[in-house]
């Protein structure tokens, strides 16, 4: 007999979630655009987005550039645009050399390497060209915003240019980019719960210059990202804009809200799609069976230790981030994101063997079904994953779409992503918590990994992200494994989930 699938009331029920939070979610976005004005150029390559009040220009407005950090895009730094606007001035986003919409990679051996620092300037210099040339810009008062490697950035270029009105540096990396004789005015902003350095760093770079002209800002219960929807992070910049215009209170939690709502309704859209998959007879194979009258090769087949597939995985994963970190993954153009794809590639292959040399069990053969009809019902779900990833993200977080090289990585990082999950299926034989286990051990020592050394210490920031993607396609694993779906499907739709954040988000370097 075939496996039950979900009654039909439960479908309706995840449909009807899956709908409302679309419709809430992009009910959102478009309060989060409403009377606000934006156009989009690309001038000597630099991607820019301008947002002001929509409506007819009156007295002349300050402007304000604002540039995100590193792995960062112009989209994430619009909710901080889009309170500068309410609050009378023109902001302008800029995507700098191997981020968001920017197709061109960010040279030299790293973003805090004088070559890299020549292209933050050369594409501020772009950004600040062009909004002093928008109508109603007053050129003297200009506003400089960055966070993290753009915090660094605005922060040497506005001490090499004294004309700028003031400076809001969030989440500074290095205080030396403030000179203690520098006289001009600079707000710094720091989340609470940032790295010790971050903090460090806001403390150091608050010292010196003339009475008031430095403010150091916390916003509590934050750390690095999350500082920069901070209610206390958008009222510092607004406090920062000459005149300090009067508007309405800062929203920064509207698009992230918005996207939240959009991968909620996405997420539980996949559970009625899965439904469409044909239930056909489960394959029987032949050959001795166990006692209970099962297959004696079925996942559930012959009897192992307990424990033995996590006594396999462990050093399976931990050996996959040993044997990455001396290879040169950095000669893939993608910053962290090549020593996180070798390292699934290796795991899985390790893992793959593991399951080989020891017999740990096979997942569920899957069910029987015609060649024709599998690969629809695949490339649809696969369509879908990247759907529901690369939507919410690009509409109300950061730059999800692939440009210039991503395209070719996309595939490359997928196929990393792919092994490795079909490793942890071969590993876990089908089981769904021992699947998601492995998932979180890969997570727990690519942290490791980036505590010790072995990997670039970046890695801790994108874990988090990375947890939440892992624990994501397990759950959806689950619900086609419950479908009875062929055993290297869940690992297929896992892979996009994966890879599409990896390789669209990451710089190119």
């Amino acid at each position: 007999m075939p496996a039950p699938g979900p009654a039909p009331r439960r479908i309706l029920v995840f449909g009807a979630i899956a709908l409302l939070a679309a419709v809430l979610g992009t009910l959102l976005l478009v309060r989060a655009d409403a009377g606000l004005s934006t156009r989009r150029a690309t001038v000597a390559g630099v991607p820019l987005t301008e947002v002001r009040q929509a409506g007819p220009g009156g007295e002349r407005r300050p402007g304000v550039v604002i540039a995100h950090g590193f792995a960062g895009s112009a989209r994430l730094m619009r909710p901080l645009a889009d309170s500068v606007a309410r609050h009378g001035a023109v902001a302008v986003l800029l995507d700098f050399a191997g981020h968001g919409a920017n197709p061109s990679r960010l040279p030299g051996a790293g973003r805090d390497d004088e070559l890299a620092r020549a292209v933050l300037s050369h594409d501020l210099d772009v950004a600040l060209a062009w909004l002093r040339s928008r109508p109603g810009v007053d050129g003297d008062r200009i506003v400089l915003v960055g966070h993290s490697m753009g915090a660094g950035a605005v922060t040497r270029y506005a001490v090499a240019h004294p004309e700028i009105a003031r400076t809001v540096a969030v989440s500074l990396p290095d205080a030396g980019d403030v000179p203690a004789g520098w006289a001009g005015d600079l707000t710094l902003v720091v989340g609470g719960l940032e790295f010790p350095d971050f903090r460090r760093a806001a403390e150091e770079a608050a010292r010196g210059g003339p009475p008031g002209a430095r403010e150091r800002v916390v916003a509590p219960g934050t750390e690095h990202i999350s500082v920069l929807f901070a209610p206390r992070t958008h009222d510092a910049v607004v406090a920062a804009l000459p005149g300090r215009p009067g508007g309405p209170a800062p929203a920064p939690l509207t698009r992230p809200a918005a996207a939240a709502l959009l991968l909620l309704g996405l997420g539980f859209g996949f559970v009625p799609l899965a439904d469409l998959l044909p239930r056909r007879r489960p394959v029987i194979a032949a050959g001795p069976r166990s006692s209970a009258g099962k297959p004696a090769d079925a996942a559930d087949g012959p009897p192992s230790r307990p424990g033995s597939w996590l006594a396999v995985a462990l050093p399976a994963v931990g050996l996959g981030a040993a044997l990455t970190a001396p290879l040169p993954t950095a000669r893939l153009p993608l910053a962290v994101g090549g020593y996180v794809a070798v390292f699934l590639l290796l795991a899985g292959v390790l893992l793959a063997g593991a399951q080989l040399l020891f017999r740990l069990g096979r997942p569920p053969a899957g069910e029987t079904v015609r060649p024709a009809r599998a690969a629809v019902v695949a490339v649809a779900l696969l369509g879908y994953a990247a759907l529901a990833v690369a939507l919410p993200l690009h509409l109300g977080f950061t730059s999800a779409a692939p440009v210039g090289a991503r395209w070719w990585l996309l595939p490359l990082v997928a196929l990393c992503c792919l092994v490795f999950l079909l490793g942890a299926e071969l590993v876990a034989a089908g089981r769904g918590g021992r699947y998601a286990a492995i998932g979180g051990i890969a997570v727990a020592v690519l942290a490791g990994a980036a505590v010790s050394g072995l990997a670039p210490g970046f890695v801790l920031l994108v874990v988090p992200l990375f947890a939440a993607l892992m624990a994501w396609q397990a759950a959806w694993a689950g619900v086609l494994r419950r479908r009875g779906a062929p055993w290297w499907l869940p690992a297929a739709v896992g892979a996009v989930l994966l890879a599409w954040p990896v390789a669209t988000t990451l710089p190119l370097a």
